[in-house]
């Protein structure tokens, strides 16, 4: 379940494969079909090569008949570690050959708009050149007949070896790495959302027909169940874990007379982490009204448990459980983390205005910039024992908040590009971890754009995905996507807003 770093050479994603498939036809003769071949051999190959691309480029034999391109589609779909196909058209690919395949394509699709040369030979340009290398004359005529059927899809342009062509595939394979996982994923509720909140509501239904996985729901008594049967010895383990690696307060240390609420807080982790693996689950969420047998609101298991990539969000929301779960896999392998987060409070005046997000209990360690303190604290609501929790603080730099809202007819991704800081004064006394932002374009822009598109105040942040991942999974989601950025106007962001009501 974990998602830990790769280096070197080595891909994050050994596992899946994306498929380069070449479009051509027999018009020009088999001189330059096996040329053809050759060469996208060639740019197969140095994709699969490079460092930049998370997941294995395969090369397949091209295709020139509507047979050939419907079979290559049909095993795609089947192929589970198959995540997505690149197309090419290295010659003119008349367009009605690939209509019965891309109707029953079930994998994401990216148009890779480029030609086996980077510059035109002057001097020595002939017709065999000008059939051989018509790319741009094959990628409209196919881009035309995926428009005219409205296929969904990325179009990546400019030539094979260049490095920025290298980071949009990437760009786009992570986001099918995150598409992929969700499909027959199960996330498991505890109990019902928080009541009467709207945000956090939604049709599990529509979702899962919508995005291919399933939300059910247990009761706080079978996760009670599983707490209650972990062994003291398994306990003093994960207790000595916690001692090793965090900076452990007084009161929770073996002398401490918060000693035993340590141990309950492993006890939970124990049971928790054993009641997923059991259940294949994906992500969980709970919500603090509803406890019942618990001794304490899980607060360092749950920060532990999305560490090790569990997708996971307050309070019964499900869709941003699953978009947590989802970004994580989409960031594996790249520096800084993706975790749930909550818009919690302002400073108005401080840097032009500063957003404090946190959550009772539950900010995801792999955020943090510095040391990790294991600390107690009261808390207000929920009826239970004081509850441990990891305190620290996030650190800087490029960021993005998004949050999945259902608006009844359609699903909403909103993303918002923040510029994440260290905080610029001590919280001594706030007991829960903690990250700060600047907003792109500025405060109030941002603010307004995310309450106008129905941002739900629960987000998944991350440190490591640019927003052209997110925009690219919500192509292959069906999600209507809303970005607000440095170049975010208000004037033609609400422009944008009425269009799509």
């Amino acid at each position: 379940m974990t998602f830990k770093t790769q280096t070197g050479s080595m891909k994050s994603f050994p596992q899946y494969e994306v498929w380069f498939i070449t479009g051509s036809q027999h018009l020009y003769g088999e001189a330059v079909l096996s040329e053809v071949t050759l060469h996208a051999r060639e740019i197969a190959s140095a994709l699969a090569a490079s460092e930049k691309i998370a997941v294995n480029i395969v090369f397949k034999p091209i295709v020139t008949t509507a047979a050939e391109i419907y079979e290559v589609f049909a095993q795609a779909n089947m192929r589970k570690n198959c995540i997505g196909l690149i197309t090419w058209m290295h010659t003119f690919s008349p367009g009605k050959m690939w209509i019965n395949g891309l109707k029953m394509l079930q994998k994401p699709l990216l148009h890779l708009h480029t030609q086996f040369n980077r510059n035109l030979p002057w001097d020595t340009i002939d017709m065999d050149f000008m059939n051989l290398n018509q790319s741009a004359h094959g990628d409209r005529e196919f881009g035309f007949i995926c428009t005219r059927m409205k296929i969904p899809r990325k179009v990546v342009v400019g030539h094979w070896k260049e490095g920025a062509v290298h980071t949009e595939i990437d760009h786009w394979c992570r986001a099918a790495c995150g598409w992929h996982d969700w499909q027959g994923a199960q996330f498991v509720r505890f109990g019902d959302n928080m009541r009467q909140v709207a945000v956090t509501e939604g049709d599990k239904v529509s979702a899962e027909m919508h995005f291919g996985f399933s939300v059910n729901t247990h009761g706080v008594g079978d996760l009670v169940a599983e707490i209650a049967g972990i062994s003291p010895a398994a306990v003093d383990g994960l207790v000595e874990t916690y001692e090793q690696q965090y900076l452990v307060t007084d009161t929770l240390k073996s002398m401490g007379d918060k000693r035993e609420s340590l141990r309950d807080a492993a006890r939970i982790e124990l049971g928790l982490k054993q009641f997923l693996e059991q259940g294949s689950f994906k992500g969980f969420t709970n919500t603090f009204e509803d406890l019942y047998g618990m001794k304490q609101l899980p607060g360092i298991a749950v920060q532990r448990l999305m560490a090790q990539g569990y997708g996971y969000a307050g309070e019964g929301d499900w869709k941003t459980m699953a978009l947590v779960r989802a970004m994580k896999v989409m960031g594996t392998g790249l520096p800084g983390g993706n975790a749930f987060m909550e818009d919690y409070t302002y400073d108005f005046e401080e840097q032009g205005g500063l957003v404090l997000g946190a959550h009772m209990l539950e900010v995801d360690e792999c955020l943090a910039n510095g040391a990790i303190r294991c600390e107690i604290h009261p808390l207000g609501i929920g009826g239970k024992d004081d509850p441990v929790r990891l305190v620290f603080n996030a650190g800087g730099g490029v960021a993005l908040n998004a949050s999945l809202v259902d608006l009844g007819d359609k699903y909403r991704l909103v993303v918002n590009e923040v510029e994440a800081i260290s905080p610029p004064r001590d919280l001594p006394q706030l007991p829960v971890a903690r990250c700060m932002w600047r907003p792109k374009p500025d405060f109030k822009t941002a603010v307004k754009a995310w309450i106008l598109a129905g941002g739900a105040h629960h987000t998944c942040f991350s440190q490591n995905l640019p927003a052209e991942v997110l925009e690219d999974f919500s192509e292959m989601a069906g999600l209507e996507c809303l970005l607000i950025d440095g170049e975010t106007r208000l004037k033609d962001f609400n422009q944008k807003l009425n269009l799509l009501k």
